[in-house]
Protein backbone atom coordinates (compact mmCIF):
# COMPACT_ATOMS: atom_id res chain seq x y z
CA UNK A 1 0.00 0.00 0.00
CA UNK A 2 2.93 2.12 0.27
CA UNK A 3 4.16 1.74 -2.52
CA UNK A 4 0.59 2.52 -4.36
CA UNK A 5 0.51 5.79 -2.63
CA UNK A 6 3.75 6.71 -3.10
CA UNK A 7 3.22 6.55 -6.92
CA UNK A 8 -0.73 8.51 -6.32
CA UNK A 9 0.83 11.31 -5.07
CA UNK A 10 4.17 11.61 -7.33
CA UNK A 11 2.06 11.19 -10.33
CA UNK A 12 -0.40 13.35 -9.22
CA UNK A 13 1.73 16.10 -8.25
CA UNK A 14 2.93 15.59 -11.73
CA UNK A 15 -0.30 16.15 -13.38
CA UNK A 16 -1.50 19.04 -11.66
CA UNK A 17 1.32 20.90 -12.35
CA UNK A 18 0.75 20.56 -16.19
CA UNK A 19 -2.92 22.24 -16.09
CA UNK A 20 -4.15 24.97 -13.96
CA UNK A 21 -7.86 23.67 -13.97
CA UNK A 22 -6.89 19.91 -12.85
CA UNK A 23 -7.69 19.74 -8.86
CA UNK A 24 -7.14 17.02 -6.41
CA UNK A 25 -7.79 16.28 -2.49
CA UNK A 26 -6.15 14.21 -0.38
CA UNK A 27 -7.61 12.91 2.85
CA UNK A 28 -5.02 11.22 5.32
CA UNK A 29 -2.06 11.68 6.51
CA UNK A 30 -0.77 8.68 7.34
CA UNK A 31 0.21 7.76 3.22
CA UNK A 32 1.16 11.21 2.50
CA UNK A 33 3.67 11.98 5.33
CA UNK A 34 5.78 8.52 4.46
CA UNK A 35 5.64 9.76 0.89
CA UNK A 36 6.88 13.31 1.76
CA UNK A 37 9.15 11.89 4.08
CA UNK A 38 10.89 8.87 2.67
CA UNK A 39 9.84 9.26 -1.17
CA UNK A 40 9.59 13.20 -2.50
CA UNK A 41 12.63 14.95 -3.89
CA UNK A 42 12.97 18.68 -3.20
CA UNK A 43 11.43 19.37 -6.81
CA UNK A 44 8.29 17.33 -5.58
CA UNK A 45 7.82 19.45 -2.20
CA UNK A 46 8.38 22.43 -4.21
CA UNK A 47 5.43 21.63 -6.77
CA UNK A 48 3.38 20.45 -3.64
CA UNK A 49 3.85 23.77 -2.00
CA UNK A 50 3.05 25.25 -5.02
CA UNK A 51 -0.37 23.77 -6.01
CA UNK A 52 -1.61 23.47 -2.02
CA UNK A 53 -0.39 27.60 -2.12
CA UNK A 54 -3.08 28.09 -4.97
CA UNK A 55 -5.43 25.83 -3.91
CA UNK A 56 -4.98 23.38 -6.70
CA UNK A 57 -4.36 20.32 -4.05
CA UNK A 58 -6.65 20.37 -0.80
CA UNK A 59 -6.14 17.99 2.19
CA UNK A 60 -9.65 17.23 3.87
CA UNK A 61 -9.81 16.48 7.46
CA UNK A 62 -6.17 16.22 8.06
CA UNK A 63 -6.16 13.74 10.35
CA UNK A 64 -3.55 10.00 10.05
CA UNK A 65 -6.75 8.49 9.09
CA UNK A 66 -10.48 8.21 8.82
CA UNK A 67 -11.37 6.91 12.20
CA UNK A 68 -14.05 4.59 12.49
CA UNK A 69 -16.66 6.59 14.31
CA UNK A 70 -18.33 3.48 16.19
CA UNK A 71 -15.71 1.97 18.39
CA UNK A 72 -12.85 4.08 18.50
CA UNK A 73 -12.66 6.85 21.82
CA UNK A 74 -13.00 10.37 21.56
CA UNK A 75 -9.64 10.97 22.85
CA UNK A 76 -7.54 8.65 20.50
CA UNK A 77 -9.76 10.59 17.42
CA UNK A 78 -8.73 13.72 18.64
CA UNK A 79 -5.17 12.42 18.93
CA UNK A 80 -4.84 10.96 15.61
CA UNK A 81 -6.60 14.26 14.30
CA UNK A 82 -3.76 16.51 16.15
CA UNK A 83 -1.42 14.67 14.60
CA UNK A 84 -2.03 15.50 10.98
CA UNK A 85 -3.43 18.79 11.59
CA UNK A 86 -0.31 19.41 13.54
CA UNK A 87 2.16 18.05 10.29
CA UNK A 88 -0.13 20.20 7.71
CA UNK A 89 0.04 23.25 10.05
CA UNK A 90 4.25 22.77 10.49
CA UNK A 91 4.85 21.79 6.92
CA UNK A 92 2.19 23.83 4.56
CA UNK A 93 0.52 27.10 6.72
CA UNK A 94 -3.17 24.93 6.15
CA UNK A 95 -5.43 24.34 8.71
CA UNK A 96 -8.54 21.54 6.93
CA UNK A 97 -11.46 22.87 6.78
CA UNK A 98 -14.03 19.76 5.35
CA UNK A 99 -14.10 16.18 6.14
CA UNK A 100 -14.57 13.03 4.06
CA UNK A 101 -15.76 10.70 6.31
CA UNK A 102 -17.15 8.49 3.70
CA UNK A 103 -15.80 5.35 4.69
CA UNK A 104 -16.60 4.57 8.53
CA UNK A 105 -19.38 2.28 9.27
CA UNK A 106 -21.89 4.46 10.05
CA UNK A 107 -21.97 7.80 11.29
CA UNK A 108 -21.90 9.04 15.11
CA UNK A 109 -23.77 12.57 15.86
CA UNK A 110 -19.94 13.06 18.16
CA UNK A 111 -18.40 13.10 15.17
CA UNK A 112 -20.14 16.68 13.83
CA UNK A 113 -19.40 18.10 17.30
CA UNK A 114 -15.99 17.16 17.11
CA UNK A 115 -15.25 18.51 13.50
CA UNK A 116 -17.07 21.89 14.45
CA UNK A 117 -15.05 21.96 17.18
CA UNK A 118 -11.76 22.21 15.07
CA UNK A 119 -12.66 24.85 12.87
CA UNK A 120 -14.35 22.93 10.08
CA UNK A 121 -17.28 24.61 7.37
CA UNK A 122 -18.44 21.27 6.40
CA UNK A 123 -18.92 17.82 7.00
CA UNK A 124 -19.61 14.97 4.42
CA UNK A 125 -20.53 11.14 5.19
CA UNK A 126 -21.34 8.49 3.11
CA UNK A 127 -22.47 4.80 4.68
CA UNK A 128 -25.84 5.13 6.14
CA UNK A 129 -29.15 3.16 6.57
CA UNK A 130 -29.76 2.09 3.07
CA UNK A 131 -33.50 2.78 3.33
CA UNK A 132 -32.97 5.75 5.05
CA UNK A 133 -30.58 7.41 2.39
CA UNK A 134 -33.09 6.00 -0.21
CA UNK A 135 -35.78 8.29 1.46
CA UNK A 136 -33.33 11.66 1.52
CA UNK A 137 -32.49 10.77 -2.07
CA UNK A 138 -36.74 11.20 -2.69
CA UNK A 139 -36.87 14.45 -0.43
CA UNK A 140 -34.04 16.06 -1.36
CA UNK A 141 -32.95 15.91 2.27
CA UNK A 142 -29.24 14.80 1.82
CA UNK A 143 -27.65 18.39 3.01
CA UNK A 144 -28.30 19.17 6.26
CA UNK A 145 -27.43 21.15 9.91
CA UNK A 146 -26.01 18.80 12.01
CA UNK A 147 -26.29 19.77 15.75
CA UNK A 148 -24.67 16.75 17.12
CA UNK A 149 -24.47 17.92 21.02
CA UNK A 150 -27.76 18.08 22.92
CA UNK A 151 -26.26 21.27 24.77
CA UNK A 152 -23.94 22.94 22.86
CA UNK A 153 -26.67 22.95 19.80
CA UNK A 154 -26.45 25.35 17.27
CA UNK A 155 -22.78 26.51 18.88
CA UNK A 156 -21.18 23.83 17.51
CA UNK A 157 -23.34 23.06 14.50
CA UNK A 158 -21.91 22.30 10.77
CA UNK A 159 -23.05 21.66 7.50
CA UNK A 160 -23.41 17.94 6.25
CA UNK A 161 -23.53 16.57 2.84
CA UNK A 162 -24.82 12.90 2.62
CA UNK A 163 -23.28 11.22 -0.51
CA UNK A 164 -25.76 9.33 -2.81
CA UNK A 165 -26.12 5.86 -3.29
CA UNK A 166 -23.12 6.08 -5.47
CA UNK A 167 -21.60 7.09 -2.59
CA UNK A 168 -17.75 7.94 -3.32
CA UNK A 169 -16.60 5.89 -6.70
CA UNK A 170 -17.31 7.28 -10.17
CA UNK A 171 -20.38 4.61 -11.38
CA UNK A 172 -18.16 1.94 -13.25
CA UNK A 173 -20.77 0.40 -15.79
CA UNK A 174 -20.99 1.17 -19.48
CA UNK A 175 -24.06 0.52 -21.09
CA UNK A 176 -22.03 0.59 -24.47
CA UNK A 177 -19.55 -1.45 -23.54
CA UNK A 178 -18.46 -4.66 -21.67
CA UNK A 179 -15.67 -3.13 -20.24
CA UNK A 180 -16.06 -0.78 -16.97
CA UNK A 181 -15.96 2.88 -17.23
CA UNK A 182 -14.41 6.19 -15.88
CA UNK A 183 -11.58 3.88 -14.47
CA UNK A 184 -7.57 4.42 -15.88
CA UNK A 185 -4.70 3.38 -14.54
CA UNK A 186 -3.04 1.99 -17.42
CA UNK A 187 -1.51 -0.60 -14.71
CA UNK A 188 -2.29 -4.39 -13.54
CA UNK A 189 -2.65 -3.19 -9.86
CA UNK A 190 -2.73 -6.57 -8.61
CA UNK A 191 -0.92 -9.94 -9.36
CA UNK A 192 -4.25 -12.01 -9.53
CA UNK A 193 -6.76 -11.72 -12.44
CA UNK A 194 -10.17 -10.80 -10.44
CA UNK A 195 -12.93 -13.13 -10.71
CA UNK A 196 -14.86 -11.28 -13.37
CA UNK A 197 -12.12 -11.00 -15.06
CA UNK A 198 -12.08 -7.04 -15.24
CA UNK A 199 -9.46 -5.27 -13.48
CA UNK A 200 -10.12 -1.43 -12.49
CA UNK A 201 -7.64 -0.40 -14.75
CA UNK A 202 -9.50 -2.09 -18.04
CA UNK A 203 -11.92 0.69 -18.55
CA UNK A 204 -12.18 1.62 -22.19
CA UNK A 205 -10.52 4.52 -23.48
CA UNK A 206 -11.94 8.12 -24.36
CA UNK A 207 -11.79 8.59 -28.08
CA UNK A 208 -12.95 10.03 -30.93
CA UNK A 209 -15.49 7.01 -31.31
CA UNK A 210 -16.41 6.98 -27.57
CA UNK A 211 -16.29 10.44 -26.53
CA UNK A 212 -19.84 10.83 -27.11
CA UNK A 213 -20.76 7.78 -25.58
CA UNK A 214 -19.13 8.44 -22.70
CA UNK A 215 -20.36 11.75 -22.21
CA UNK A 216 -24.18 10.70 -22.65
CA UNK A 217 -23.19 8.31 -19.56
CA UNK A 218 -21.60 10.65 -17.59
CA UNK A 219 -24.30 13.54 -17.96
CA UNK A 220 -26.92 11.20 -17.23
CA UNK A 221 -25.62 9.72 -14.25
CA UNK A 222 -24.94 13.89 -13.25
CA UNK A 223 -28.56 14.49 -13.91
CA UNK A 224 -29.75 11.53 -11.97
CA UNK A 225 -27.78 12.81 -8.94
CA UNK A 226 -29.08 16.27 -9.38
CA UNK A 227 -32.53 15.09 -8.79
CA UNK A 228 -31.52 13.95 -5.08
CA UNK A 229 -30.12 17.99 -4.36
CA UNK A 230 -32.00 21.09 -4.06
CA UNK A 231 -28.61 23.55 -5.65
CA UNK A 232 -27.77 23.28 -9.35
CA UNK A 233 -24.44 22.03 -8.00
CA UNK A 234 -23.55 18.44 -8.45
CA UNK A 235 -20.63 16.99 -6.77
CA UNK A 236 -19.82 14.16 -8.92
CA UNK A 237 -16.70 12.37 -7.43
CA UNK A 238 -14.33 11.07 -10.09
CA UNK A 239 -12.30 8.02 -8.44
CA UNK A 240 -12.31 4.80 -6.54
CA UNK A 241 -10.20 2.56 -4.36
CA UNK A 242 -6.22 2.27 -6.04
CA UNK A 243 -7.46 4.49 -8.10
CA UNK A 244 -4.49 7.60 -9.92
CA UNK A 245 -2.10 4.91 -9.18
CA UNK A 246 -0.95 6.52 -12.89
CA UNK A 247 -2.93 9.69 -12.78
CA UNK A 248 -1.27 10.84 -16.15
CA UNK A 249 -3.60 7.70 -18.14
CA UNK A 250 -6.40 9.33 -15.59
CA UNK A 251 -6.27 13.03 -16.55
CA UNK A 252 -5.45 11.93 -20.55
CA UNK A 253 -8.98 10.55 -20.12
CA UNK A 254 -10.78 13.59 -18.08
CA UNK A 255 -9.40 16.20 -20.24
CA UNK A 256 -11.06 15.25 -23.17
CA UNK A 257 -14.43 14.08 -21.98
CA UNK A 258 -14.83 17.12 -19.88
CA UNK A 259 -13.70 19.23 -22.63
CA UNK A 260 -16.47 18.23 -25.02
CA UNK A 261 -19.27 17.72 -22.30
CA UNK A 262 -18.87 21.83 -22.34
CA UNK A 263 -18.52 21.92 -25.73
CA UNK A 264 -21.85 20.79 -26.07
CA UNK A 265 -23.29 22.33 -23.27
CA UNK A 266 -26.36 23.25 -24.48
CA UNK A 267 -26.79 20.25 -25.92
CA UNK A 268 -26.70 18.28 -23.03
CA UNK A 269 -27.29 21.07 -20.19
CA UNK A 270 -24.70 20.61 -17.84
CA UNK A 271 -21.22 22.32 -17.77
CA UNK A 272 -18.13 20.48 -15.80
CA UNK A 273 -15.09 21.33 -14.15
CA UNK A 274 -12.84 20.38 -11.37
CA UNK A 275 -13.23 21.69 -8.30
CA UNK A 276 -11.65 21.15 -4.85
CA UNK A 277 -14.31 20.51 -1.69
CA UNK A 278 -13.60 24.04 -0.83
CA UNK A 279 -14.67 25.23 -4.46
CA UNK A 280 -17.82 22.84 -4.19
CA UNK A 281 -18.91 24.05 -0.63
CA UNK A 282 -18.22 27.63 -1.82
CA UNK A 283 -20.73 27.46 -4.71
CA UNK A 284 -23.73 25.64 -2.21
CA UNK A 285 -23.24 28.29 0.48
CA UNK A 286 -23.60 30.97 -2.36
CA UNK A 287 -27.10 29.77 -3.19
CA UNK A 288 -27.97 31.28 0.28
CA UNK A 289 -30.75 28.13 0.89
CA UNK A 290 -31.93 27.58 4.60
CA UNK A 291 -31.03 23.61 5.39
CA UNK A 292 -33.30 21.56 7.95
CA UNK A 293 -31.80 21.10 11.07
CA UNK A 294 -30.59 17.57 12.50
CA UNK A 295 -30.53 17.26 16.09
CA UNK A 296 -28.24 14.70 18.11
CA UNK A 297 -29.37 11.67 16.10
CA UNK A 298 -26.89 9.47 15.00
CA UNK A 299 -26.89 7.30 11.79
CA UNK A 300 -25.87 3.95 13.80
CA UNK A 301 -25.96 0.94 12.87
CA UNK A 302 -25.03 1.05 9.44
CA UNK A 303 -26.94 -1.29 6.97
CA UNK A 304 -25.98 -1.66 2.81
CA UNK A 305 -28.81 -3.83 2.35
CA UNK A 306 -31.62 -5.71 3.99
CA UNK A 307 -30.51 -8.04 6.65
CA UNK A 308 -26.86 -6.74 6.81
CA UNK A 309 -26.23 -4.61 9.65
CA UNK A 310 -22.60 -3.90 9.68
CA UNK A 311 -22.56 -5.07 13.78
CA UNK A 312 -20.38 -7.52 13.51
CA UNK A 313 -16.99 -5.08 14.37
CA UNK A 314 -18.53 -3.93 17.52
CA UNK A 315 -17.48 -7.04 19.67
CA UNK A 316 -14.89 -8.92 17.54
CA UNK A 317 -11.18 -8.05 17.09
CA UNK A 318 -11.26 -7.90 21.10
CA UNK A 319 -7.65 -8.39 21.62
CA UNK A 320 -6.36 -6.09 19.27
CA UNK A 321 -9.16 -3.34 21.05
CA UNK A 322 -6.97 -4.43 24.18
CA UNK A 323 -3.93 -4.04 23.27
CA UNK A 324 -5.24 -0.25 21.40
CA UNK A 325 -6.65 0.46 24.97
CA UNK A 326 -3.71 0.07 26.83
CA UNK A 327 -1.06 1.68 24.20
CA UNK A 328 -3.33 4.67 24.54
CA UNK A 329 -3.72 4.59 28.45
CA UNK A 330 0.32 4.01 28.77
CA UNK A 331 1.12 6.85 26.04
CA UNK A 332 -1.07 9.38 28.17
CA UNK A 333 0.98 7.93 31.39
CA UNK A 334 4.07 9.20 29.93
CA UNK A 335 3.17 12.09 28.46
CA UNK A 336 2.21 13.27 32.30
CA UNK A 337 5.48 11.84 33.46
CA UNK A 338 7.46 13.15 30.98
CA UNK A 339 5.43 16.51 31.56
CA UNK A 340 6.16 16.27 35.24
CA UNK A 341 9.69 15.47 35.36
CA UNK A 342 10.60 18.36 32.80
CA UNK A 343 9.01 20.50 35.33
CA UNK A 344 10.42 19.36 38.98
CA UNK A 345 13.97 18.56 36.97
CA UNK A 346 14.55 20.63 34.39
CA UNK A 347 18.07 19.62 34.03
CA UNK A 348 17.96 16.11 35.23
CA UNK A 349 19.85 13.19 33.67
CA UNK A 350 17.27 12.03 30.60
CA UNK A 351 17.45 13.74 27.12
CA UNK A 352 14.47 16.11 26.22
CA UNK A 353 15.05 15.88 23.15
CA UNK A 354 15.36 11.87 23.29
CA UNK A 355 12.02 11.63 25.18
CA UNK A 356 10.34 13.79 22.84
CA UNK A 357 10.87 11.35 19.76
CA UNK A 358 10.00 8.58 21.58
CA UNK A 359 7.01 9.78 23.02
CA UNK A 360 6.24 11.00 18.85
CA UNK A 361 7.13 7.77 17.87
CA UNK A 362 3.87 6.47 20.17
CA UNK A 363 1.69 9.24 19.35
CA UNK A 364 2.04 8.11 15.72
CA UNK A 365 1.61 4.08 16.38
CA UNK A 366 -1.50 4.99 18.65
CA UNK A 367 -3.29 7.74 16.89
CA UNK A 368 -3.08 4.56 13.72
CA UNK A 369 -4.21 1.62 16.08
CA UNK A 370 -6.73 3.31 17.99
CA UNK A 371 -8.76 4.95 14.69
Amino acid sequence: MHAYAANVYTSVTQELSKYKDRRFIAVEQEFFRLWWDTVASDSLKKQVRQLVTEGRLEFIIGGQVMHDEAVTDLDDQILQMTEGHGFLYQTFGVRPRFSWHVDPFGASATTPVLFALAGFDAHLISRINYDLKRSMQKNKKLQFVWRGSPSLKAKQEIFTHTMDQFSYCTPSHLPFSSSSGFYWNGIALFPDPPIDGVYPNMSLPVTKETVQLYAKTMVENIKQRAAWFRTSHVLWPWGCDKQFYNSSVQFRNMDPLMKYINQNSKEFGVTVQYATLSEYFQSVHQTNLSWDVRGAEDFLPYSSEPYQAWTGFYASRNVLKGVARRASSQLYAAETLFTRYRVSFPDGPVAKDWALEKLRALRWAVSEVNS
